[in-house]
């Protein structure tokens, strides 16, 4: 009997130091990269907000029409299971208009009304009620988007082409990328892979086509020659334009979460 009862004390303190172990290994390993900022979905609370009101069911991923949700994986640390949108692969060019990934949330972390309580940083919130470039001409042409996903910026001027004075022909990106979004000029409400859509311009301006709201970013011309793409207020920080543009890396990226500030 002393036999067996040690057997059994020994097999309970193997077993409590394995899951001693495996807890402690869980916690541990999501700390490093818990501040790692990624672009999350159109109407997310902020960040600490939206981790905790996302409980990861992947509904929002579902119903986005370009598939520009993923599932964030182990290397996001405490955002592990959080939906985000890598720009550079596939942006969000708000091809459903009303923004399905919003109505699809059974949480409220993604929401067109952000309860009063919750906090609001400075430059998140837009200052008028986006236009959609695709829905100008209906009745109601605006998004029910109140705040940003972040901003976008020129983060690599010496890359840009409109500032060398230069033009782009063909498609936007690499043989092989799969990217998507939606062009009026051939279906409304289909999304059709972003090669198949060729350009020809003598002064890149892919950024300024391609960007889905009117009035976020125009091209402006330098003292020295050729022209710069300046992102203006209502900027929403779709991430189509860090998308498009056709050098490698982009020339124009999004700032995640990051608010409007006058120049």
């Amino acid at each position: 009997m002393a036999k067996e009862t040690e057997r059994r004390l020994f097999i309970r303190s193997g077993l409590g130091l394995a899951a001693l172990l495996a807890l402690t290994g869980v916690a541990w390993l999501p700390t490093p990269a818990a501040s790692a900022r990624r672009l999350r979905p159109p109407g997310a609370l902020e960040e600490q907000d939206y981790l905790s009101a996302c409980i990861k069911c992947g509904q929002c991923v579902q119903v986005c029409p370009v598939s520009a949700l993923q599932l964030a994986d182990l290397g996001d640390g405490y955002g592990i299971g959080a939906p985000y949108i890598d720009a550079r692969t596939q942006a969000c060019d708000f091809s459903c208009d009303a923004v399905q990934c919003i109505l699809a949330c059974p949480t409220g972390a993604l929401t067109y009304h952000k309860p009063t309580d919750l906090e609001t940083r400075v430059g998140m919130p837009v200052a008028h009620a986006p236009v959609l470039l695709a829905k100008k001409q209906d009745p109601e042409p605006t998004l029910n988007l109140k705040e940003r996903m972040g901003v976008a910026r020129l983060t690599r001027p010496d890359l840009c082409l409109a500032r060398q004075g230069k033009g782009h022909k063909g498609p936007a990106r690499e043989a092989g990328f799969t990217g998507k979004m939606r062009f009026m000029s051939v279906d409304r409400w289909k999304p059709i892979p972003l090669n198949d859509h060729a350009f020809e311009t003598e002064i890149c301006d892919l950024c300024v086509r391609t960007c889905p709201i009117e009035g976020a970013i125009r091209l402006v011309p330098l003292a020295a020659g050729g022209m710069t793409p300046e992102v203006l207020e209502p900027c929403l920080g779709c991430g189509v334009c860090e998308m498009a543009c056709p050098t490698e890396p982009a020339a124009i990226t999004i700032l995640p979460r990051e608010g409007w500030k006058d120049a």
